[in-house]
């Protein structure tokens, strides 16, 4: 089992920076295909970045891309998410999620999509919102 627990939000300026944080608990071992969503009201939950923890590989929706900076900290276990330039319509609430082995980066490299289905494991989110 995996606890994760996001945090980080709040509210910024248009053209201001965040940085969310997502703490992984519980099963430190094995590799996991990670990743950041985000729902905004009245719209669906949409994939923004992912990492693989084993070898580093990420994934961007081309709406951050040049933006957005996905990590892992091993040593600390915690996933982040870097928001540069952000947009109002980057205002969400921003949900981290796990996927134990390479099944759903395999999925997203196929696709070219990150699919909310596709991950197992889900924190609560945390609120980003952007001011023009």
């Amino acid at each position: 089992q995996v606890h994760l627990m996001e945090s980080g939000g709040n509210t910024v300026q248009a053209g201001g920076s965040l940085r969310l944080s997502c703490s992984v608990s519980g099963d430190t071992y094995s590799r996991y295909c990670m990743g950041w969503f985000r729902q905004a009201p009245g719209k669906e939950r949409e994939g923004v970045a992912s990492i693989y923890t084993g070898d580093g590989w990420t994934f961007y929706n081309d709406s951050v891309k040049g933006r957005f900076t996905i990590s892992h900290d091993k040593a600390e276990n915690t996933l982040y998410l870097q928001m540069d330039n952000l947009k109002p319509e980057d205002t969400a609430r921003y949900y981290c999620a796990a996927d134990r082995g390479k099944g759903t980066m395999t999925t997203i490299q196929a696709l070219g999509v990150m699919r909310p289905p596709d991950f197992g494991y889900w924190g609560q989110g945390t609120q980003v919102t952007v001011s023009s």
